[in-house]
């Protein structure tokens, strides 16, 4: 005999599929993101300030490529550009184009940290995220 079993899902997890299946029915996408609450700053004077202007005149130096990938840095080392910066959740300003590079540079192929710089080749303003775009700091 066979017995059917009752699928045990807690709460939350009923919660987020009833929201999906609501959002799918009004036709709209669910993105879940860290990010989407990322506070926007106009000036920049955190720890890491000075390193994210400096890696910024080395990219601006470079001509910021757009090519995602590993570049030859002045320091013998590497620094990643990488390539596109989406702004899905909208945290900075909607409609420009932005490009993300990493700050510190490191042997070429290395583990990637944490820490950007995003250009907005739009309006040429550069923003820093130290903690991978939970905050951006104007420079």
């Amino acid at each position: 005999m066979l017995t059917q079993r009752r699928s045990q899902l807690s709460w939350t997890k009923r919660t987020a599929v009833m929201l999906a299946a609501v959002a799918s029915v009004l036709g709209a996408s669910v993105i879940a993101s860290p990010a989407a609450n990322a506070a926007v700053y106009s000036s920049c004077d955190v720890a890491g300030c000075d390193s994210a202007a400096s890696a910024n005149s080395t990219w601006s130096s470079m001509g910021y490529p757009t090519d995602r990938g590993w570049y030859d840095w002045p320091t013998g080392q590497c620094s990643y550009a990488g390539g596109q910066f989406s702004n899905y959740e909208g945290e900075l300003p909607s409609g420009d184009t932005y490009y993300e590079y990493d700050v510190y540079p490191r042997s070429c192929g290395a583990h990637r940290d944490a820490v950007r710089i995003v250009v907005d080749f739009s309006t040429g303003a550069v923003y820093y995220s130290p903690d991978h775009y939970a905050n951006f700091y104007q420079l």
